[in-house]
């Protein structure tokens, strides 16, 4: 039996072949499109995308004295250690302290005093003191009470404000009243340095005993009284990092960098001295 094609015919037959022939084609082509992508995907991630950069979220535990100063360092630092964030939480060095030893998370503590600092060595690595400061009588703008010296804080018309005798503030107050024998009897005594600061910036305080930086940052507000060297008192600011970081080496980075030349600069231009 023959079979003749007709023209329609042929024509169908060679459509059906050819499209025949395209379809393993077809998938290869496809096959090697996704190898390529994998290969590409892989290859930039390799080659350090930005998911691949480090991050470590640090929590720092700093004296309120710091509030100002840590706020441009973490700025800084940021800047130049991408993918590190840092958070700060202020307080008074005593509250600090207390929230290290109920276990509150946390990278590193930084105190105004030595001696805050050696209540949780335990907790701790080795602390290096970042800078000092010193102590100012703050007055309202204008010193309207023309308060000139130590002395004057004893006048009992003044409303004087403290911060409160377990706070290291206050602690080098009463170090250097009592070592001129003067008695001051404060309206309120404050928890922190920047507590006692607000008080004079408000008018609801004549004076107060303050770091040398809270009154500079506030000179818009304030007039800083100098107090003789000596007659002053030395404020220390230790920092480490807490045992219990997840994140130690970032947070043995952020303290070994508040040693460092750039860390130095923006903490004594604040104010602060050389440690």
């Amino acid at each position: 039996m023959s079979f003749t094609l007709t023209p329609a015919r042929r024509r169908t037959a060679a459509a059906v072949l050819t499209a025949a022939l395209l379809v393993p084609l077809a998938a290869c082509s496809s096959n090697d499109t996704k190898d390529d992508t994998k290969k590409d995907t892989a290859g930039s991630t390799a080659s350090g995308s930005p998911s691949a950069a480090p991050q470590a979220n640090l929590t720092v535990l700093a004296a309120a004295s710091l509030t100002d100063v840590f706020k441009t360092a973490g700025a800084a630092y940021e800047k130049s250690h991408p993918g590190t964030k840092l958070t700060f939480s202020f307080a008074g060095s005593q509250e600090l302290v207390a929230q290290v030893a109920q276990g509150s998370p946390a990278d590193v503590l930084v105190t105004a005093d030595t001696k805050s600092m050696d209540k949780v060595k335990a907790d701790t690595g080795t602390p290096a003191v970042i800078a000092k400061n010193r102590l100012v009588i703050a007055t309202g703008k204008g010193n309207p009470f023309k308060v000139d010296e130590l002395k004057d804080l004893a006048d009992t018309k003044l409303k004087v404000v403290l911060a409160a005798p377990e706070v290291p503030a206050g602690k080098y107050s009463k170090k250097v009243l009592d070592a001129q024998k003067i008695t001051v009897k404060p309206v309120s005594q404050e928890p922190n340095v920047r507590a006692v600061l607000s008080k004079v910036e408000l008018g609801e305080a004549d004076a107060g005993l303050v770091y040398k930086t809270d009154a500079e940052s506030a000179k818009d507000k304030v007039e800083a009284v100098e107090i003789p060297d000596a007659q002053n008192a030395v404020a220390q600011y230790p920092a480490a990092t807490l045992k219990d970081s997840k994140n130690a080496e970032a947070a043995a980075a952020f303290v070994a960098w508040l040693s460092s030349p750039e860390g130095q600069k923006i903490l004594q231009d604040a104010g602060f001295q050389k440690p």
